[in-house]
Order: C-alpha cells, then sequence, then structure tokens
C-alpha cells in the first residue's frame, strides 16, 4: 500500500530573536495550543506557493517568493500520518494580525528561548531544528 496523506505549509516569521506564533481556536486540533501560521497544500501547489497563501489567509501579509527559504520538513506520525514542510520568511509586506479569528484567538511574538508551555509539541521540536540547521526530522 502506498502512503497517501495530508502535506501541510508552516511558517517561521522570525523578528529579532522573537517567533510569531498563532494560538489554535475552534478547529478541533490542538485548540487552546500555539503554533506557527500553517495550512494544508492544495493539490498542484508548490510549497512556495503554499506558503505565500497561507501567509495572506492566517496574518495577512504578502509575501514573495524569492523572500522564504526552506527550512526543515518532518515527517509526523501522531493520530495521523502527514508531511510537514517549514519554510523561513525572511521579508513580507504588512504587519501580521489574526486574519483567522474563527480559529485563532491569539497572535503574538514570543521570545524564541521563551516559548509558552502549551506551543505544539512539533512545532517546537520543528523551532529547534531550525536554530540547529537540522533539515529533516521524524515526529511520533
Amino acid at each position: 500500500m502506498r502512503a497517501r496523506f495530508p502535506t501541510t505549509v508552516q511558517l517561521f516569521f522570525f523578528r529579532e530573536n522573537q517567533v510569531l506564533l498563532l494560538r489554535r481556536f475552534n478547529t478541533g486540533f490542538r485548540d487552546g495550543e500555539y503554533t506557527v501560521p500553517a495550512g494544508h497544500m492544495d493539490g498542484g501547489e508548490t510549497v512556495m506557493q503554499a506558503a505565500i497563501r497561507e501567509g495572506k489567509e492566517e496574518v495577512g501579509v504578502d509575501i514573495a517568493e524569492q523572500n522564504m527559504t526552506f527550512s526543515t520538513v518532518m515527517h509526523r506520525i501522531e493520530d495521523e500520518e502527514r508531511v510537514d514542510f517549514f519554510v523561513q520568511v525572511h521579508k513580507w509586506e504588512g504587519e501580521p494580525f489574526n486574519a483567522e479569528p474563527d480559529k485563532c484567538d491569539d497572535v503574538r511574538w514570543v521570545e524564541l528561548n521563551a516559548l509558552p508551555d502549551n506551543t505544539v509539541p512539533y512545532v517546537r521540536q520543528a523551532l529547534n531544528n531550525h536554530q540547529h540547521n537540522i533539515p529533516f526530522d521524524e515526529y511520533r
């Protein structure tokens, strides 16, 4: 049997020693926990195209493809199996805000060395991978 599972793109926005986090709300998945802007990839969409779309949909910013770089990828097996691509956004237009208040109830810049206790564990691990230049990881 061939693997068939969702693929997501997750965005790392950094400002000095801070990362942009969103608190999930009313989604049915990890509600009340902090994560980075993210979403499922659409069919026929590249990772960078999905990142541009998700940046606009979730935090209302415009991103040019040349202002992003690949950070890390994670094969994740929790309740369901998926692959997460993490992309660093180096430059964007606009100030990030909660563009999806029906799915998020807080947007904030957080010190990388002081992530909230309720940060999604695999996101915490991916941020660590980013800081240590680990391009691939698995999460169970």
